[in-house]
């Protein structure tokens, strides 16, 4: 991983964690907030201060809701302070949200709960890193924000009561996952947060103190001393240069893979991207690559951009698949009931270890503000945790034990033949089906009109973009 074009930096982990959906991490987050001593700052997409962090436990004297507990942990802590950073459109939408505009006036009126919305983003761009940073010593950094239709545990039960949102609708299942990191790496993490706080606008804050040891009661360490890397996206804007790192990092990632390349994305909707596997797949001895993605993106926008787009490039990838070693799954649970896949994960081999706030779409990648934390194997002990990681994540969607999955890759030493065998009837892996376009989404894909790369091309006229563009211009 090159620092300055893969990743801004890399910094040492003295303890790293890998949670799985966020059940355990609305926990894990509880426990590492009620230790803050100094500074909790929180940085993300969304907020809803309704939901509860553990829903069905009551603790006396202790509110169950995110943002009376906010409060709490302030008046029972005289130094801590609380720093709110989110994206300043989706703030806007979500004053709307029963009681939240009246739990944000409290925050506002505390001295020590700062909350700051940033629109430091090109238009139709949103700030959508997930990081939580405690007294710079501990970090959070992946997929999940605390907000509303995230919870769910690792079994995705079809009838999960707690799978609830605030206002008493359920809502799907939801797979995801975030990184726990303790040491450098925090602080390193803590030292982004405060630039991205100046830019949005916000006051001036002192350097944290980093060296102090932290770390959740309960929470497994999967990897320990690791260096990792921290990659990130940020737009160009007439103030600051553009930094593409996540994207030159998936690119280096799919070239330097050597057997099995394992990709969990709420997306797959970039071009780049698809170039770069399409060449591994042209490869005689190329690597075999697995993406799960959900059925269709959330939204209502969404899925005429991201579903149509990656109808376009599977097609076209299919048709490079000589080898056949490409396959795309949906999780289901149980019952049949599609599960929503908005984790970002890449594990290449037994080596290198990938976890975030990017998809695999031109917007994450060059548009919005993105962040990510990479590992590589140095040792076995490091290997051994990341290959743990890839069969577990794999025996969630399967319904089996994780032993089930690693005995059947050691035999069959393919990722796309074991979970062939294994998928079936219940919680399982269904394969992705290239649907019919219509010429009105076909052109949409092709154009990249709701998907563009950078600030520069949401004016950029239709002839000098698309999906196909380099084919187009060979053809010239």
């Amino acid at each position: 991983m090159q620092v300055g074009t893969e990743c801004w930096r890399v910094e040492r982990a003295e303890q790293m964690a890998v949670i799985v959906d966020a059940e355990k991490y609305f926990r894990t987050a509880r426990v590492a907030m009620m230790g803050a001593k100094r500074r909790i700052l929180l940085i993300g997409w969304d907020f809803d201060a309704r939901i509860e962090l553990e829903p069905g436990v009551d603790r006396p004297g202790e509110p169950k809701k995110l943002g009376e507990f906010m409060l709490w942990l302030v008046e029972r802590e005289p130094n801590l302070e609380v720093f709110v950073l989110r994206w300043d459109t989706g703030a806007i939408k979500s004053l709307f949200r029963g009681s939240t505009i009246f739990t944000m006036m409290k925050w506002m009126k505390h001295k020590r709960i700062h909350t700051k919305l940033d629109g430091h983003h090109p238009t139709a761009a949103s700030h959508h890193q997930k990081i939580v940073i405690i007294d710079d010593a501990l970090a959070f950094c992946g997929g999940i924000d605390m907000t509303g239709d995230r919870w769910d545990t690792r079994e995705h039960r079809d009838d999960e009561p707690h799978r609830i949102q605030p206002s008493g609708k359920p809502y799907k299942p939801w797979h995801d996952a975030i990184s726990a990191v303790q040491g450098p790496v925090a602080h390193a993490l803590g030292e982004l947060f405060r630039r991205r706080w100046h830019l949005a606008g916000g006051m001036k804050m002192e350097t944290g103190e980093p060296g102090s040891t932290f770390w959740p009661e309960g929470l497994e360490v999967d990897f320990r001393d690791v260096d990792v890397a921290i990659a990130r996206s940020e737009p160009e804007m007439s103030d600051q240069e553009p930094v593409y790192e996540s994207e030159a990092l998936f690119l280096g990632q799919i070239a330097r893979v050597k057997k099995h390349l394992y990709i969990e994305s709420q997306y797959f909707a970039s071009r780049k991207i698809a170039e770069a596997v399409a060449k591994r797949l042209d490869e005689v001895d190329g690597p075999e690559i697995v993406i799960i993605n959900p059925t269709t993106a959330q939204g209502w926008l969404e899925p005429i951009a991201m579903d149509t787009a990656r109808a376009r490039l599977m097609e076209a990838l299919h048709r490079r698949d000589t080898y056949n070693r490409l396959r795309m799954y949906h999780p289901f649970t149980a019952g049949g009931e599609a599960i929503y896949c908005h984790a970002k994960i890449l594990i290449a081999d037994e080596e290198v270890f990938r976890l975030g706030s990017s998809n695999v779409n031109n917007r994450s990648l060059r548009l919005d503000t993105e962040c990510d934390l990479a590992i590589r194997a140095t040792d076995a002990a490091t290997s051994k945790g990341i290959v743990a990681i890839r069969d577990g994540l794999i025996a969630e969607h399967l319904g089996v034990e994780p032993q089930v999955v690693s005995d059947l890759i050691a035999e069959t030493g393919s990722l796309i033949k074991t979970i062939e065998r294994l998928r079936g009837e219940g919680k399982t892996l269904q394969p992705y089906e290239v649907p019919d376009l219509t010429s009105v989404e076909e052109w949409l894909a092709d154009n990249e009109v709701l998907d563009p790369e950078g600030p520069q091309e949401m004016f950029e006229t239709f002839s000098k973009r698309g999906l196909f563009r380099r084919l187009r211009r060979k053809k010239k």
